[in-house]
């Protein structure tokens, strides 16, 4: 038994999802009762999970994915994410971890320090905050309120799935996503190579 309460689910409601480029898809989102942070994250339910679903941990990112920033690869990725689990069929969960769980405004300050040469990661420990500050408890209490204890992930993050087999969650296969690269934004993704180990092709990743 996992050493963390457990959690239930609060509401389900359908939503249909639109985004710019046209796809569009129809959801349920779960809400939930007893996450350990408090934080409000959803579930996003897409197609008809299978007994192994595809799932996403997605950190929210108000830059990448609602302004459409081009300094990360955020935005892309939950739209690559949402149309593959929704084939496969599957949970996003969508994680109220903005700036890998340092919030919104440090993350825009260490946006100042990368303007003046520091890395993603430098950045982040420039301003005394730890590299990346987010803890999946609560996703796995959301998955295990959903009835889900194996899946895939799809992923460039190791830690991500390192931290659910912590857990208590079986992660069969980590499934990696597309890599999204902009003039702006290449720097950012070598760092989670060298820094973190995603799994990136670094050879792509060429400054210029």
């Amino acid at each position: 038994m996992p050493d963390y309460p457990a959690a239930t689910q609060r509401s389900r409601v359908r939503v249909p999802l639109r985004f710019n480029d046209g796809y569009s898809v129809d959801a349920e989102l779960v809400t939930f009762h007893g996450l350990t942070d408090g934080k409000e994250h959803v579930a996003v339910i897409l197609g008809t999970p299978s007994a192994t679903p595809l799932v996403r941990l997605h950190s929210e990112c108000l830059t990448g994915d609602v302004f459409g920033s081009s300094r990360c690869d955020c935005g892309p990725q939950l739209r690559e994410a949402v149309e593959q689990i929704a084939t496969h069929g599957g949970v996003l969960l969508y994680l109220r971890q903005e700036g890998r769980g340092i919030g919104l405004y440090n993350k825009l300050d260490a946006y100042a320090l990368q303007d003046e040469g520091l890395d993603t990661y430098a950045a982040n420990t420039a301003l005394g905050l730890p590299e990346d500050a987010r803890d999946y408890t609560a996703a796995a209490q959301m998955l295990t309120a959903l009835g889900i204890t194996e899946l895939d992930l799809l992923s460039n993050n190791p830690d991500k799935a390192n931290q659910l087999r912590d857990l208590g969650i079986t992660v069969g296969h980590r499934v990696p996503t597309g890599v999204f690269t902009t003039a702006h934004n290449v720097r950012y993704l070598r760092a989670k190579v060298l820094q973190t180990q995603h799994t990136l092709p670094l050879a792509k990743l060429t400054a210029g």
